[in-house]
């Protein structure tokens, strides 16, 4: 058998058109937040009161907030665990290798919020990627059983809560010199050190969110993804999709009817206003936008095996074989799109304006993606990533 590192054997290109669906996903929730931080977003979003940006907005709170974190995670967690069962075929499985993985994806995930943009994830990724590798040899009962406490512990913010005043740790002073207007005013016309000096501030003051809001999501559906992986699903896609048909539709139309409830309806009543109750449903509309997101990638492979709608879902695969890469592009985007060392677009962008960018931009990584990948192995992104962890400089052309 050919150890090296290099040798690619087939891709499953269903599971690279899901990367390539959740980083489209990605982006359209992210340029928002770019476009208008959190400091100021509902301020901001008073003004669009226009019938396109009415819709664009519904559509983004339907279909897009909440559902695609959950799909970036569960892909990464089925990502490991594949690694580890070819690793471990080889007898070559061992904790330092995704230690030093992790380790590298954390410090492109600290350049990412230091250089380009506040509202990264790979490094808290990284931290529960592994703890997940720690997990690859557990039964698939406790797998599961810790990813459904994981995701349905209802008081992650007490907990932290007490832990933060435990350690005299307070987020919300980070900020607390600033306004929507002093943010807006270095974003668009300060240096790029100011620049770099708000992305930590900004990072600094949404770790509460990390912690009690997206870290439980993320560890919950990395478990789910590792059993997928370590039961080897992928090996018979088209089967397993066919077979939980029933419930995923059952499950689809249930949370949807919650969601459409919640959002046009339980927000305006009394109950919401009380902090208890607003919890329980907050919670109960993060579970129905997880289960949309899974709904969405059963819709993908469904289609993918089904219909003749394959040869449109195609192209996605090229953006999710670069995943990494296009991530950090994105950012990089956002960069050139908001701030002051591009267009200083911050805060000018409708609703349905970052929507029609988000999906531009995405078409043209796709294009640039399938360009990339006719000459080279990986993106380049993907490459730097794989040499550090292999510690030797792997090859990344192809021999056509």
């Amino acid at each position: 058998m050919n150890n090296d590192p290099t040798n690619l054997k087939k891709r499953i290109e269903l599971l690279d058109v899901f990367r390539g669906f959740a980083i489209l996903g990605i982006f359209v929730v992210n340029i928002v937040i770019m476009n208008s931080t959190f400091l100021n977003q509902d301020e901001f979003a008073l003004q669009w009161t226009s019938a396109i940006d009415k819709t664009a907005e519904k559509i983004l709170q339907l279909f897009f907030y909440t559902k695609f974190f959950p799909i970036f995670s569960l892909l990464f967690g089925l990502g490991i665990s594949m690694q580890a069962l070819k690793l471990f075929e080889k007898g070559k499985l061992s904790f330092s290798f995704f230690a030093r993985r992790m380790l590298i994806l954390f410090f492109i995930g600290v350049c990412h919020i230091l250089f380009i943009w506040s509202g990264d994830v790979l490094n808290i990724y990284a931290i529960l990627g592994l703890f997940t590798t720690l997990m690859i040899k557990r039964s698939n009962k406790l797998i599961l059983v810790l990813a459904i406490i994981f995701l349905l512990f209802p008081f992650y913010n007490q907990v932290f809560g007490y832990i933060f005043e435990l350690i005299h740790f307070q987020p919300e002073t980070y900020l607390s010199e600033h306004t929507g207007e002093t943010v807006n005013q270095i974003i668009k016309n300060g240096s790029y050190l100011e620049g770099v000096q708000l992305r930590i501030l900004e990072y600094m003051t949404n770790i509460p969110m990390l912690l009690d809001f997206l870290a439980p999501v993320a560890i919950a559906m990395f478990l789910i993804g590792l059993y997928l992986g370590k039961n080897k699903i992928y090996t018979s896609l088209d089967t397993f999709i066919d077979r939980i048909k029933k419930p995923m539709l059952v499950v689809a139309i249930t949370t949807n009817i919650y969601r459409v409830v919640f959002l046009f309806v339980l927000v305006k009543l009394e109950i919401f206003r009380i902090a208890e109750y607003r919890e329980v449903l907050i919670k109960l509309m993060v579970l129905s936008d997880t289960a949309m997101g899974l709904f969405y990638l059963w819709l993908i492979g469904w289609l993918w095996y089904n219909t003749k709608w394959k040869a449109i879902l195609k192209p996605l695969q090229y953006a999710g074989r670069m995943a990494l890469t296009n991530y950090i592009l994105q950012s990089v985007v956002g960069l050139i799109l908001f701030s002051s060392i591009g267009f200083r677009l911050y805060e000018t962008l409708s609703p349905s304006e970052t929507l029609f960018t988000a999906i531009l931009v995405f078409i043209a990584q796709v294009f640039l993606s399938k360009v990339w990948l006719t000459h080279y192995q990986f993106g380049p992104l993907e490459w730097v990533w794989r040499c550090l962890t292999y510690k030797k400089l792997l090859p990344i052309k192809k021999h056509l």
